[in-house]
């Protein structure tokens, strides 16, 4: 994936799509399918509280596929953290059967389930579950009054055989997430998989990569995906730029594919996620 940023944060989720005997033989640069702008949703059903939603509002989860949801909340200014130990904003509700992560780019991130685990983390850090056979959680009410809260919740499906697995946890702190230098003015925050030595540490079973890119102004990336992963998505959430030699700015869901022995997999991933520069910023 080539990109160059004017200046901005790009969120990129890359997918693993497993075709039977497919090898990759060379390295070929992948082509922008489509840009799409993110759309206001309401997740919890409350109209005073909204999110932009890359996928499945811009991307449908079909081409999304594993990736099932990627919420940017925020950026907003916290009316305060919350002093009662048993309120959340987003109160009780049960998952099962797929992989959840909130990462936190400005703000405390804070979360409860019925595992029992209660627990804040600082930003850039996140919280994931790999909630399996099902737990319930609530979350928010972390960061102090007059701060900004800001962040991305994404959810990935898994594959039938493992949707019974016991739930898995992890809270990780800011140092927990890896940083890699592309080049000048072009580094990452890896969430998930590896680039290089390096590897995120959101423990997802459906193999993925997740990173948030953050490119100066006239910095460029030439981010090679990894073998077998046949597509990604780019979500820019701040900043504009140029991808695949596509003009994108804030907002914007980017839709790419590669060609893998001369047949095109159509089956692109929103890029949060996804979601600072080069994608903008990870999530997915």
């Amino acid at each position: 994936v080539s990109t160059q940023s004017t200046w901005g944060h790009f969120l990129s989720v890359y997918f693993f799509s497993c075709v039977a005997g497919m090898t990759v033989t060379e390295c070929q640069e992948m082509r922008c399918i489509s840009v799409r702008s993110a759309k206001k949703a309401h997740p919890t059903g409350d109209p005073n509280f909204s999110v932009m939603q890359p996928f499945p509002s811009a991307v449908s989860a079909e081409e999304a596929d594993p990736f099932l949801m990627c919420d940017e909340f925020g950026p907003t200014r916290s009316s305060g953290a919350s002093e009662d130990p048993d309120f959340f904003p987003v109160g009780w509700h049960p998952h099962r059967g797929m992989d959840i992560m909130t990462y936190m780019v400005e703000g405390t991130g804070r979360h409860g389930d019925s595992l029992g685990n209660r627990e804040t983390f600082p930003s850039p850090g996140m919280q994931w579950i790999s909630v399996g056979s099902g737990i319930e959680h609530a979350e928010g009410g972390g960061t102090p009054k007059g701060q900004m809260d800001h962040g991305f919740q994404i959810w990935l499906n898994v594959p039938q055989a493992r949707k019974m697995d016991d739930p898995v946890y992890g809270t990780e702190p800011p140092s927990a997430l890896p940083n890699v230098t592309f080049g000048p003015g072009a580094t990452a925050r890896l969430l998930a998989g590896r680039i290089g030595e390096a590897e995120g540490p959101f423990r997802t079973v459906q193999p993925v990569q997740m990173a948030d890119f953050e490119l100066a102004a006239g910095a460029q990336v030439l981010h090679p995906i990894p073998a077998g992963f046949d597509s990604c998505m780019l979500y820019v959430y701040k900043g504009d730029g140029t991808v695949g030699g596509k003009a994108i700015r804030a907002i914007i869901a980017n839709r790419l594919s590669d060609l893998l022995l001369g047949r095109h997999h159509e089956r692109a991933m929103p890029c949060n996620g996804l979601t600072n520069s080069a994608s903008g910023k990870e999530y997915g």
